[in-house]
């Protein structure tokens, strides 16, 4: 750790306690019901961390209205990885940075467990990046919900337990939350040290289909580093990519629009290096 890289213990508690807190599911008889809760807990959050926080508020690889930019941020939220706005400036530095020195969460030059958590851990790291935002600050809404994300994670957690009382909250909200959160993580802490490279990119991104089903498409992390401004991340039919699925699904209904995805050209260089590939491996 850097001198200036100091813990904010006392800011961390929260994320220290729901890890303990998840271990409150040992003490009641186990039900399928609660672990259909878990799953389904994940899987809406999940989404709300891919196609909200990433694809859209650090990307902006779609369109929305205002209302339901909200309405996305507030979902996104509620998966507690902090404001909307702070996480989009911190995943557009690491864009401009990555795997460099400069990159405040690579594995390359970090390590694993820095890259994985350690790193927001820390008070240097907790202002939001709004050098890097200055095409959200124009929605107010948004920067109060960056401020004040731990209300739509409250207000989660509250619906959890009437769901399904203190068992319903325990599956539904403290254990579903540290799995996404450590779902969400592999992507900064392995997918640029396991899997394959497609393009040769100057980080060291990777494509990964088991990060890939974890994160709901997220694993195919080369192909987002190779052109990042696509809403989708897996880029042929065998790279499957839940996400975008279900964002293709909403711009049926009109809710989403003006869904980007990758140039003929970066499909061409693909589909050129593929056959490179299989030739190397036929040769091999």
């Amino acid at each position: 750790m850097r001198a200036d890289e100091r813990f904010d213990w006392l800011g961390s508690i929260p994320y220290f306690t729901i890890h303990f807190l998840a271990l409150g599911v040992f003490f009641f008889p186990f039900e399928w019901r609660w672990v259909g809760l878990f799953f389904l807990s994940y899987l809406i959050r999940m989404f709300g961390v891919t196609a909200g926080y990433h694809r859209y508020f650090s990307h902006r690889t779609y369109t929305l209205g205002r209302v339901s930019q909200f309405l996305l941020g507030w979902l996104a939220s509620t998966s507690s990885q902090k404001g909307i706005l702070w996480w989009a400036g911190n995943h557009r530095h690491h864009h401009r940075f990555s795997d460099m020195e400069e990159d405040i969460h690579s594995p390359i030059q970090r390590g694993f467990w820095w890259s994985h958590h350690l790193w927001i851990l820390c008070e240097r790291y907790m202002p939001t990046r709004w050098d890097l935002l200055k095409d959200w600050k124009k929605f107010p809404e948004l920067i109060w919900l960056n401020q004040f994300w731990y209300i739509p994670v409250g207000l989660y957690g509250v619906l959890m337990y009437f769901l399904g009382g203190w068992p319903g909250f325990f599956w539904g909200f403290a254990l579903s939350t540290v799995f996404l959160w450590h779902g969400t993580f592999t992507i900064n802490s392995l997918s640029h040290v396991w899997g394959r490279r497609r393009f040769h990119t100057k980080d060291g991104s990777r494509n990964n289909g088991v990060l890939a089903l974890v994160t709901l498409g997220e694993g195919w992390h080369n192909n987002h580093h190779r052109y990042m401004s696509a809403s989708r991340q897996g880029m042929f039919w065998y790279e499957l990519d839940i996400t975008y699925l279900i964002l293709k699904g909403l711009s049926l209904f009109g809710i989403v629009r003006g869904l980007r995805t990758y140039p003929v050209q970066i499909y061409q260089e693909a589909l050129r290096l593929n056959t490179k590939s299989q030739k190397k491996r036929v040769v091999v």
